[in-house]
């Protein structure tokens, strides 16, 4: 009996050290870039006014960073991450770039593929009959998915086609990049770039994240081949401009090549920042005085701080490299209960809905300039009256969760209040949490003391989601990532 026992106990003590023991991963990875910039005049997405842009001041790319972790005797994963100088992500332009993938590379798990937008409002319309854009002359926006679509299928099928034994590590600086850009008054009201040199104002919304999250990649010779930066700012500095424009990242890409090497792959995540803009909105002139005396303009100030945030991670982190790093890729689709629509609101989106309509009539040359608001409020009309027979309207959201080591990345679709990021990273298990926004099509997703200030990105026509949605994103986050770190 009792050498029965001690029998047993060995068998099981040593089940449970093959079970818990990790088990060695070789991790691969892949870069590559590509030119996404129109090749004609196009219509730019971004702004109520329609725009023609006739040339472009910077080119626009798309980023892609491939990563694949192969474990003996255990489970492989894989993710494919791709940034582009695009607003959001729209599913046509997700579902043409995984069509055009999977005819080169039928191997590889489609599902896989996450790309985010950097929110640049000066790159192409993606979506049709969003604005009354000229039949001729123009590039339609159906005509620019397609090209998207090819572009970006070549670029994975590159990176993946390439990717070799490499290692990675992670590391964290700050920056000041984004700014709360809605304005509380006395009565409790926000505004959205509401002044701050009044007598009336109060405290600027919401929190501000400057966090400046860097993954980095090299290859089995320890050269430096990619780098991942998370912002949490939009990238729209020059967002009125009429020319096609990356914004802040082309400059911050054109430093970090010169600092490393033109071969890098710069693959840029906007990080939760639906209320935060690269807009100082007070103290201005100081910020102006000191940007003067460095002889930069705006994005070259903001690529400036950037980058020595990123020198500054990588400094320390280059000597803690990670070859064996399994790599762990959730991906589901998440319903969210939808924002509702009260009488209250769908009576003044009707009301806005006719006066753009009677300002149209009136002045057919204000069709441009009207034809945007007016679906905007439209959209509004068509919920409230879908909600009459669908009281409980959801929308549902690709959620993607990758666990590398000891750091973790998660997307979402929306353009997100910068305090459910903040939720996130501080139930996060895991050392550092990248949180990565506008893997999607982009709508506001505003917080409770958002909808209570109101204007825009706040109010129930800047978002098809609200508070009690962005709460169960935020949970099932946290219990996908818990999941992954449950040893």
């Amino acid at each position: 009996m009792r050498h029965r026992l001690i029998r047993t106990f060995f068998l099981t003590t040593g089940l449970l050290i093959f079970f818990i023991t990790p088990l060695h991963a070789e991790f691969l990875v892949g870069t590559s870039s590509t030119d996404i910039t129109p090749d004609g005049p196009v219509a730019l997405t971004g702004q109520f006014h329609l725009r023609i842009a006739s040339q472009a001041d910077t080119p626009l790319t798309a980023n892609v960073i491939v990563v694949e972790s192969i474990t003996e005797g255990g489970p492989s994963d894989c993710a494919v991450m791709v940034s582009c100088d695009l607003i959001y992500i729209p599913h046509e332009v997700l579902n043409g770039v995984r069509e055009e993938t999977s005819r080169r590379l039928p191997e590889l798990d489609a599902s896989k593929i996450f790309l985010n937008g950097t929110h640049t409002h000066t790159g192409p319309v993606l979506i049709d009959d969003k604005y009354k854009i000229p039949s001729e002359g123009v590039i339609q926006p159906s005509e620019y998915r397609q090209f998207l679509a090819q572009r970006i299928a070549e670029a994975i099928a590159d990176a993946w086609e390439n990717r070799s034994a490499g290692s990675v590590s992670w590391g964290l600086s700050h920056a000041t990049v984004g700014y709360s850009r809605r304005a509380v008054y006395a009565d409790g009201s926000a505004r959205m770039y509401g002044p701050t040199d009044t007598a009336n104002f109060r405290h600027m919304e919401g929190s501000e994240d400057h966090d400046i999250n860097t993954m980095f990649f090299w290859d089995a010779e320890g050269d430096l081949i990619g780098m991942v930066v998370n912002v949490s700012c939009p990238s729209q500095e020059v967002e009125s401009g009429r020319t096609v424009h990356a914004d802040f990242w082309h400059p911050t890409r054109e430093l970090l090549h010169e600092r490393y090497a033109k071969e890098v792959c710069i693959v840029a995540w906007t990080g939760a920042s639906g209320d935060q803009s690269p807009h100082v909105k007070y103290r201005e002139e100081a910020e102006d005085r000191m940007r003067r005396l460095r002889g930069l303009s705006n994005i070259e100030e903001i690529a400036r701080r950037i980058v020595r945030a990123v020198d500054d991670a990588y400094e320390i982190v280059q000597n803690d490299r990670h070859e064996d790093s399994a790599l762990m890729h959730e991906v589901e689709t998440l319903t969210l209960p939808m924002r509702l629509v009260t009488e209250a609101e769908y009576a003044e989106a009707q009301a806005e809905v006719e006066r753009a309509k009677n300002l149209i009539k009136a002045n057919p040359n204000a069709s441009n300039s009207q034809h945007r608001r007016m679906c905007w409020y439209q959209a509004t009309v068509d919920r409230y009256e879908q909600q009459q027979t669908d009281p409980a309207p959801t929308y549902e959201m690709e959620l993607h969760v990758l666990r590398i080591g000891d750091a973790v990345i998660c997307t979402n679709s929306f353009e997100m209040f910068t305090d459910y990021g903040i939720r996130i990273k501080g139930r996060s298990r895991a050392i550092q949490t990248f949180v990565v926004q506008l893997a999607g099509p982009g709508t506001y997703l505003p917080t409770e003391t958002g909808v209570q200030g109101g204007h825009y990105s706040a109010v129930v026509h800047s978002s098809l989601v609200g508070p009690e949605g962005g709460q169960v994103l935020v949970d099932r986050t946290v219990e996908v990532i818990d999941s992954l770190f449950s040893e």
